[in-house]
């Protein structure tokens, strides 16, 4: 593909480092959701400081930065075989997933991944949202902790994908690497709410009182 993976790389870390909701916040002239709550750029502080809506653009916003490079790479790569368009696609969702963890724009401080991992899956593998949503929403319905329910998620990912290899279609070990190293990273950025959790400190769902960072 010449040039076009390495442009493709860049161009899906720089648009995966775009802060949704911090951009989202500026233009409405709200609060910097950086500044109170966890600190955290997500979908579940700003929701937490401006409102269920406001929370669900910043989720939606996460996740089409996941799922944009992906169809980008799917679509310019196309000209090569299945093997080589799965790995052009992969990388890409990978250089958005880790620019949205790491980015620029943010002296490279930002989020925890999972809405961006939800947007890279659901380009890449849409057969295993389905049952990741189903893994959260009944972790949250049982412990109305988000964190918990996107570790529970994350942790389930590469599980999904072995499964969906072995029992209904080949999965691309591209993007079955892509899940491993996905769940990692979103265990790695909640090491502060696993250390809450253990402590029973991390706040629930409806809970008044907002996570020190």
């Amino acid at each position: 593909m010449d040039m076009t993976l390495p442009l493709l790389v860049i161009g899906s870390y720089l648009l995966g480092s775009i802060p949704t909701g911090v951009v989202l916040a500026a233009a409405l002239g709200k609060q910097d959701i950086r500044t109170a709550g966890s600190g955290n750029i997500g979908a579940t502080n700003a929701a937490r400081l401006l409102g269920k809506k406001f929370g669900a653009c910043t989720f939606a916003g996460d996740m089409l930065k996941g799922f944009i490079p992906v169809i980008a790479a799917g679509v310019l790569a196309g000209a090569g075989d299945g093997l080589q368009v799965q790995f052009a696609a992969a990388v890409c969702g990978l250089a958005a997933f880790l620019g949205h963890l790491f980015p620029v724009y943010l002296r490279f401080r930002g989020g925890k991944g999972v809405a961006t991992a939800c947007g890279v899956m659901l380009a890449l593998e849409p057969i295993v949202i389905p049952v990741l949503l189903i893994v959260f929403a009944g972790v949250v319905a049982i412990s109305r902790f988000v964190s918990l329910a996107s570790l529970a998620s994350a942790f389930a990912l590469p599980l999904v994908l072995l499964a969906v290899d072995a029992l209904i279609r080949p999965v691309a070990l591209s993007v079955t690497a892509l899940g491993f190293l996905m769940a990692v990273f979103v265990f790695l950025k909640h090491r502060a709410n696993i250390e809450r959790l253990m402590l029973g400190t991390e706040n629930r769902i409806g809970s008044k009182k907002t996570a020190a960072s």
